[in-house]
């Protein structure tokens, strides 16, 4: 059974195009663009700061959004994939960005446009990772450039792809 509930008298705002799998999970101050995808095992806690995520963001399974108390809100921004079992924690991260299966972003960071945070990298407090550049490993280091077609051909289509797959999962609710 999914969790949709409010904390200290402020509750997720999620439009009715969204998706949210019935065991995921979203409480607090949470604000969702639309056409966002939430999946199975996904905890967004908004409790001790504010979260507001943009238009076409998928948030995989068992991927965790939080933020630091009082003090490092979480923003993410329009078109946005952030993979499965992903922990983003009281950072910003910009437009057209693909967070990889496994990755940490941690505090105060800012992942900037047109990024790719690779699989299992490990994004350290205050890093900032340029525009259009991939970055991997632990700690998590600039690998190299990222070309248009990569843009078009991985950030944009895993992104469309998930608003088509939370289409299947609606027809059926």
């Amino acid at each position: 059974m999914k969790i949709i509930k409010a904390v200290n008298g402020k509750s997720p705002q999620i439009p009715d195009d969204c998706y949210v799998a019935e065991n995921a999970t979203i409480v607090g101050d949470v604000q969702m663009g639309k056409e966002c995808s939430v999946w199975f095992n996904t905890v967004i806690r908004g409790d001790v700061h504010y979260i507001k995520i943009g238009n076409k963001v998928n948030i995989q399974d068992g991927a965790v959004i939080h933020a630091t108390y009082q003090k490092s809100p979480t923003t993410i921004g329009n078109n946005v994939s952030i993979g499965h079992n992903a922990l983003v924690h009281g950072c910003t991260i910009h437009d057209n960005v693909l967070i990889g299966m496994g990755s940490i972003i941690m505090d105060d960071c800012v992942v900037e446009s047109n990024s790719i945070v690779a699989a299992g990298a490990v994004v350290t407090k205050n890093t900032r990772i340029e525009s259009g550049s991939i970055y991997a490993g632990v700690p998590a280091k600039k690998v190299k450039d990222i070309s248009k077609k990569l843009i078009s051909g991985e950030i944009d289509r895993i992104a469309n792809n998930y608003v088509k797959y939370s289409s299947w999962f609606k027809e059926e609710e």
